[in-house]
């Protein structure tokens, strides 16, 4: 076989997966290569649930590799919000079967689903440490041969696409020398507006379709099909008791490295609520005929025609906090209590002006229709969602990366380490949890910069595509 360790490091590991990412058209991986050299980084889950007793019970589908391929396309790389990680996300075909006999599932509710796509994520970095130590590819295309081997990766004369060549990951630099790093300043408190609203959003849309029918939507839940027609069979951790499954060694444990980005009020994400819980927090769903309060109110109520809201008599008791004052502008306005143009312009802002205008009509008295709503909702939840991995994978996650990968922040960003307690008395708003307490704060800007540890566990096995 041509190909082997390259001669000279002259890009980054970072720089080599723009290039695959580039040219991912034209890139095949062994995948069975990358299964018999692969260690999992999380811990295993198994298809099923477990009942009373502990036993598991598998479902009555399973899944069947639609062709035992030795080579899949050049997945997808992914950067991790928080942590120093790269995922590459490979995309097989599959198609559900009865498990008790193999049966083929050929239609559910109406749809063909014999041409279904099962999606398994490779961890190549982690933590900032290769896991992944090469990938063996064919390449069909000679520019991106040549600019490969131009740029030192590849260890090869000619190019031949029937060769199967190796990348070497594991002698790379993660990241370039000369990295640099756009500001952040504003970026939290603009994406967690954002996220407040998509919470919103999503809060209305859990058992809605702006596609299929309820009856429909039942027919997927029972074959393990997702409203989006993707396959989402219930697991459960492969142990049962963890305290065993450590002392035996079927898992492993290690030191994680958080970072986060946050205010100098509110730390990071993790301290928004999630919008069915703001909503019994704050405010009071009720009946407009009887003018009962309906307990353990949820956005999926919304749809309710008889169904109004009013702002809840807060005790004296509650504290209000920077993340309530953050969120509650937000739901005033699209709840219709207090029209403060808030969430027309963070609509705008992604291009979702078809749910801005029908927020508007509403609030204006006019009757709208539920199967339009649905659907502006759901342009929106998408909208909201894609303008959020954009900021994220132009200007967090590469930070976040090089943090993680150098355990010191870019030269661009100077700034003094804080111990919690520092930060807190410097930043009285800011809560902490109890690994954020041990952890190291940077104000950069109007930003703070996380940096904490957190114990995660994984099972130290090979990991097959049948794991999840």
């Amino acid at each position: 076989m041509e190909g082997g360790k390259m001669k000279t490091n002259q890009i980054s590991l970072v720089e080599l997966i723009q290039i695959l990412t580039e040219y991912r058209n034209n890139i095949i991986v062994n995948i069975k290569h990358l299964q018999e050299h692969y260690q999992r980084t999380s811990v295993k889950r198994v298809r099923g649930v477990r009942d009373e007793n502990g036993e598991l019970i598998q479902p009555w589908l399973q899944t069947e590799n639609i062709d035992n391929a030795e080579y899949v396309g050049m997945g997808e790389f992914h950067f991790n919000r928080n942590t120093a990680t790269i995922n590459m996300l490979i995309k097989c075909k599959v198609k559900l079967a009865k498990s008790a006999d193999q049966t083929p599932t050929l239609e559910v509710a109406g749809l063909l689903v014999n041409d279904l796509n099962s999606f398994n994520n490779y961890t190549i970095v982690r933590d900032g440490k290769i896991n992944v130590k090469s990938l063996q590819v064919k390449i069909s295309s000679k520019k991106a041969f040549d600019l490969l081997k131009e740029k030192g990766v590849l260890d090869a004369k000619n190019f031949d696409f029937r060769t199967e060549y190796t990348i070497q990951l594991d002698s790379l630099p993660l990241v370039p020398a000369d990295s640099h790093y756009s500001s952040i300043d504003g970026l939290f408190n603009q994406l967690a507006e954002i996220k407040v609203l998509t919470s919103i959003i999503s809060a209305h849309l859990k058992k809605e379709s702006d596609v299929f029918v309820a009856e429909q939507l039942d027919e997927f839940k029972k074959h393990y099909l997702s409203k989006n027609i993707y396959i989402n069979f219930p697991t459960t951790n492969e142990y049962t008791d963890i305290h065993e499954a450590l002392v035996n060694g079927t898992l492993e444990s290690r030191l994680s490295y958080k970072i986060d980005i946050g205010s100098q009020d509110i730390l990071n994400f993790s301290k928004l609520h999630s919008a069915n819980k703001f909503l019994n927090r704050m405010y009071r769903l009720y009946d407009k005929d009887t003018k009962e309060i309906i307990a353990k109110a949820s956005f999926e109520m919304a749809f309710n025609q008889n169904l109004a809201v009013r702002e809840r008599l807060i005790s004296s008791r509650t504290k209000i906090t920077k993340v309530d004052e953050l969120m509650k502008p937000i739901f005033d306005d699209f709840l219709g209590l207090e029209q403060n143009g808030t969430v027309a312009a963070i609509l705008k802002k992604v291009g979702a002006d078809s749910l801005a205008q029908l927020l508007q009509d509403k609030q204006a008295g006019k009757q709208i229709n539920k199967e339009e709503m649905i659907s502006a909702l759901t342009v929106a939840n998408t909208k909201l969602e894609e303008y959020t991995e954009k900021i994220y994978q132009d200007k967090i996650s590469p930070l976040v990366f090089y943090i993680g990968c150098t355990g010191v922040l870019p030269e661009q960003m100077s700034a003094k380490a804080m111990t919690a307690q520092e930060a807190a008395a410097k930043y009285p708003n800011l809560q902490f949890s109890k690994n954020e307490q041990q952890g190291t704060f940077f104000a950069v800007g109007d930003s703070i910069i996380s940096i904490y540890t957190k114990t995660e566990y994984y099972t130290k096995k090979p990991a097959t595509l049948n794991y999840l």
